[in-house]
């Protein structure tokens, strides 16, 4: 029985109220939930009325939060999060490893190193559906579940952040068979000053180490540094005209992790290196999912060391 002047609200209402604040309209949200536009509109002008507030602003370009929609947002959000956390400790204590999990790295990671090794995840944990959502941009925010994990390539700062060292991995110097046969391999650095060199681009991401341009002032006395062919603010794209035959460049092992016509130049020679770290939230830590997946990015990690592949496998700190 409710308590005198207790308002009673159905979840699965403010649920949905959820979905339309991240939608950002009726239509949008309609899509996600499976739902009419008109539908989800009843149901949030329901949810108004209950409440005797308006949660939306309507305007042409769809619905803005009013301020008391933006606090019943984060209420809403709050528990639904700590809901979810509370279901994930108890199948964790299960033991069972099942459900959904996103993972976001850069484009060049998680094409030439990780999607290359989902195959042998999914047959472990046929339960667990994984999707990757790679990109070079604005990285995407895991404390605000836009994933549950990330893969990223310098030491994470956030509070919140439970972070694992996988690997430490340097810059090496490729071109493709096609390249070499036509201008020859280059036999030391000086060599390099009659080559058609490939650098990444004043734009490229901080996230990327510093000094990665190396190839153009390696061997050069100080203050000079040769011209490149092409410049370019994409580990991928660099990749791309590497192997289109274009010049040499330099590229992180993992870009080149399978079988290709690409050769390694000058191997003498290697550029900075860098750590990469699985990354997850707090609030991620107890899903049992996140947890094999660490284990299991590990031990290809140790695998590929076992081969002889130009990476270091690092101890691991706060594990997920």
């Amino acid at each position: 029985m409710s308590a005198p002047g207790e308002r009673k609200v159905d979840w699965e209402r403010l649920h949905l109220f959820r979905v339309v604040a991240e939608a950002g309209s009726f239509t949008h949200a309609g899509d996600r939930l499976n739902l009419s536009q008109s539908a989800v509109g009843r149901q949030i002008g329901a949810l108004e009325e209950s409440l005797k507030i308006a949660l939306f602003h309507r305007h042409a370009r769809g619905l803005a939060l009013t301020e008391e929609g933006e606090e019943l947002y984060k209420a809403v959000r709050d528990m639904d999060d700590r809901l979810n956390e509370a279901i994930e400790r108890m199948s964790a204590a299960r033991g069972k490893s099942e459900g959904p999990i996103k993972i976001t790295t850069t484009v060049a990671f998680g094409s030439g190193w990780l999607t290359s090794r989902i195959n042998r995840f999914h047959n472990q944990y046929p339960e667990i559906s994984v999707s990757l959502l790679l990109t070079d941009g604005p990285e995407l925010d895991i404390f605000a579940r836009e994933a549950d994990a990330a893969i990223r390539f310098t030491a994470q700062t956030h509070p919140r952040a439970i972070q694992t060292p996988l690997m430490t991995t340097r810059y090496l110097l490729f071109a493709s068979r096609s390249y070499l046969q036509q201008h020859g391999t280059p036999q030391s650095t000086s060599d390099l000053d009659r080559h058609q060199l490939i650098a990444y681009g004043e734009n490229i991401s901080a996230r990327i180490e510093h000094n990665i341009n190396w190839i153009l002032n390696v061997g050069k006395p100080k203050g000079e540094r040769r011209t490149p062919a092409l410049s370019v603010n994409s580990v991928y794209a660099i990749y791309r005209a590497v192997r289109s035959g274009l010049g040499i460049g330099p590229l992180p092992y993992y870009s080149i992790d399978e079988p290709s016509e690409l050769l390694q130049v000058l191997p003498e020679l290697s550029g900075p290196a860098f750590v990469v770290y699985f990354v997850c939230s707090e609030e991620c830590r107890w899903w049992r999912r996140i947890a094999v997946l660490r284990d299991f990015l590990i031990q290809m990690v140790e695998e590929d060391q076992r081969a002889d592949k130009p990476v270091v496998a690092l101890p691991t700190a706060r594990r997920c």
